[in-house]
């Protein structure tokens, strides 16, 4: 047996050197930042001299390559491609090594495979025997022991995102297949409603819709998979001064990278039964602007929903949660402490549907968002841009209850007796999850927490009727809210012991 043959040449030993490359730039990577390069710099500089050494290459090879061409088919997946392995993942490298050792930074990137695999496994259903099972489950264990910091603190940021990296690495390397999936790339202004639409929805019936700018990419994969990521600046309704409103100015709206919003969502149809499991992580960054002094959120959401759709004659179920982390401002002022953050939310229903013309629904639900305790982290939740209708008031213009600082059982019932008509009821008790913090979106506290923590009863009403079908829709709304001591005998409570509300509107699609 030949030397060549013996060593695989030219795949063995090229791999080797491109090995031994790749491991040589994270320490001269660290080098690099230990120096004060921008680690966004530098994540540019990474990839624009691989791109450039590569384009040296191809010209070299175009007279004699026998590669296929790029067809229109392809952009779509290229563009996927150089956004997750070429943006995402050498920029989350550089992060990670401002506040990693070089050392534990150059093993993590092991991960890279792991990633690869899992995602190999799980969405294309490659075949993983109990080797590679081992191998992986080795990986995993090691990156655990460099990520952990041996404290209360948990895993070092810093691992973390280098481990967003291989992720976003293997996101790349699985995608260079493009078969059997499908690619949907929007670019421009936009509406968004994104899973169950709590953190990210469009909120339609308000006095303003939430739009963003910015790109989404939808996938589609074999076995149900579907993937959402978007890279988004959230647009600022205006003008939003209380003089400018009460003169009923006329201003555009503005979008700018003051506020972004990125993440996405990964689903699994008929992953436990028939029911979807749901993945979901959002980051949001905020500062101030010139005039627009804001409490400077860098919020990090994630979290999962499992689902059973409705269907007759059976039970279904949903419960989705999310925690929060990152850090907020005490207050817009540019002095003002910085605080962490730890906040949570919590969803969960069954309901029975009945068989029947009028196809009724009875369900039991569960909603709980944290609210802010003295001491420690700052515990509000914050719901991003979530809906304000559907789980906890009939519409979006009522916005007294939202997902924070409550705690509240219900029941609900609706149905839908002809494809023109539908209706629901409800009714909910209201605690606030942490009695010194304001109740919910109400900005009624008390600080000392002497005004109890019951908030009160509501029942909450909502038909809808299609005047011309798929048209023009007709909808009636009704909530009677029956305050509870808290919104009585808080300081800054409003008089009263009834809230009312009620409203009616016409939506024309087009």
């Amino acid at each position: 047996m030949s030397l060549r043959s013996w060593v695989a040449w030219p795949g063995a030993p090229f791999g080797i050197a491109s090995a031994a490359l790749f491991g040589a730039s994270t320490p001269l990577a660290k080098a690099l930042l230990g120096e004060g390069v921008n680690p966004w710099l530098l994540a540019s500089l990474l990839y624009l001299g691989s791109g450039l050494g590569l384009a040296f290459v191809w010209v070299l090879r175009r007279r004699v390559s026998n590669e296929a061409p790029l067809v229109r088919g392809d952009w779509g997946w290229m563009a996927l491609v150089v956004l997750a392995g070429g943006v995402a993942g050498p920029l989350l490298l550089m992060l990670g090594l401002t506040t990693t050792p070089a050392s534990s930074a150059a093993l993590l990137l092991n991960l890279e495979g792991l990633a690869t695999m899992g995602i190999a496994w799980a969405v294309f259903r490659e075949n993983v025997d109990r080797r590679l099972l081992l191998g992986a489950l080795a990986i995993l264990a090691g990156a655990a022991l460099l990520a952990w910091q041996g404290t209360g603190s948990g895993f070092g940021l810093g691992a973390v995102a280098i481990a967003g990296a291989c992720l976003a690495w293997g996101i790349d390397n699985n995608l260079t297949r493009g078969k059997g999936t499908k690619l949907t790339l929007t670019a421009g202004r936009m509406t968004l409603n994104l899973g169950s639409r709590r953190l990210v929805a469009a909120d339609d019936y308000r006095n303003t819709t939430n739009g963003y700018t910015g790109l989404r990419a939808d996938i589609a994969a074999p076995q149900g998979w579907k993937t959402t990521l978007i890279y988004t600046l959230p647009q600022v309704r205006l003008p939003d001064d209380t003089q400018g409103i009460r003169d009923a100015k006329v201003r555009l709206d503005r979008e700018s990278f003051d506020l972004v919003l990125w993440g996405g969502q990964v689903s699994k149809a008929k992953a436990i039964g028939a029911a979807m499991a749901e993945l979901s992580y959002f980051h949001l960054g905020e500062r101030d602007a010139p005039g627009r002094p804001t409490r400077d959120r860098s919020l990090d959401t994630f979290g999962g929903r499992i689902i059973a759709e409705p269907r007759a004659s059976k039970f279904d179920y949903e419960i989705e949660a999310f925690y929060q982390t990152g850090h907020v401002s005490a207050s817009p002022a540019p002095t003002a402490a910085r605080q962490s953050v730890g906040a949570s939310f919590i969803h969960a229903d069954v309901g029975y549907s009945f068989a029947g013309p009028w196809k009724p629904r009875l369900s039991v639900e569960f909603d709980r968002a944290s609210g802010d305790k003295p001491g420690g982290r700052f515990g509000r939740f914050d719901t991003l841009f979530g809906m304000r209708r559907a789980d906890l008031a009939p519409a979006g213009l009522y916005n007294a209850i939202a997902r924070t600082n409550i705690m509240t059982p219900g029941i609900r019932i609706e149905a839908t007796p002809s494809k023109r008509l539908d209706w629901f009821a409800s009714y909910r008790p209201m605690w606030l999850a942490a009695d010194q913090d304001s109740f919910s979106s109400t900005s009624v506290r008390d600080a000392s927490g002497r005004s109890g923590d019951f908030a009160g009863h509501q029942i909450e009403a909502r038909i809808r009727y299609w005047l011309v079908p798929t048209r023009l829709r007709f909808e009636l709304d009704g909530l009677l809210l029956a305050k509870g001591r808290f919104l009585r005998d808080a300081p800054n409570a409003p008089p009263g012991e009834w809230t009312r509300y009620g409203s009616f509107n016409l939506t024309a699609s087009f």
